[in-house]
């Protein structure tokens, strides 16, 4: 399911065929910073958040980065994971220079995560990367919220995604 947002004012196309919520989790496989293999089934029996984004090296996805980091010091049970094209190393580099522990990061080098998701920029000058979206899922593997946001420049919904915790 072809969608249209946009980047810095030019109309792109996404993918957009994020899992539905109620729904089972789409499994997934994503490269960790230590190039290991990061799974659903990590997190079994956790609520999980996706904060997938196209580079954590743009200022909006430091920024989702660093706030979902806040956020985690007040939640039981729960897990970030930060998934972008990035190569892992840029990741570990990016959360180990701003001293981010919380949050993990999953690299879709190696992977079918962006297809499998409904994430994959499908034109402009982002295509091939992520597009910026929210998923939770619950300690069940049942989605329990998405979030496609509109502006690739603009930051997630924050409080609609950590409501359903």
């Amino acid at each position: 399911m072809t969608v249209t947002i946009s980047h810095r004012g030019d109309m792109i196309e996404v993918d957009g065929g994020l899992p539905a919520v109620g729904a089972k989790a789409p499994e997934f496989s994503l490269v960790a910073n230590d190039l290991s293999e990061i799974t659903l089934a990590s997190y079994a029996g956790k609520h999980l958040i996706l904060n997938i984004f196209p580079s954590i090296d743009t200022p909006t996805c430091a920024q989702s980065t660093r706030r979902f980091n806040e956020e985690l010091s007040s939640l039981a049970d729960t897990h970030v994971l930060c998934v972008s094209a990035d190569l892992p190393f840029a990741q570990s580099r990016f959360c180990g220079a701003e001293g981010l522990e919380r949050v993990e990061t999953g690299s879709t080098f190696r992977s079918s995560f962006s297809d499998d998701y409904g994430v994959t920029i499908l034109s402009g000058k982002l295509t091939g990367l992520t597009t910026r979206a929210v998923v939770v899922i619950g300690p069940d593997a049942k989605v329990k919220h998405v979030e496609l946001v509109p502006e690739i420049g603009q930051e997630p919904d924050y409080a609609a995604a950590l409501a359903v915790l």
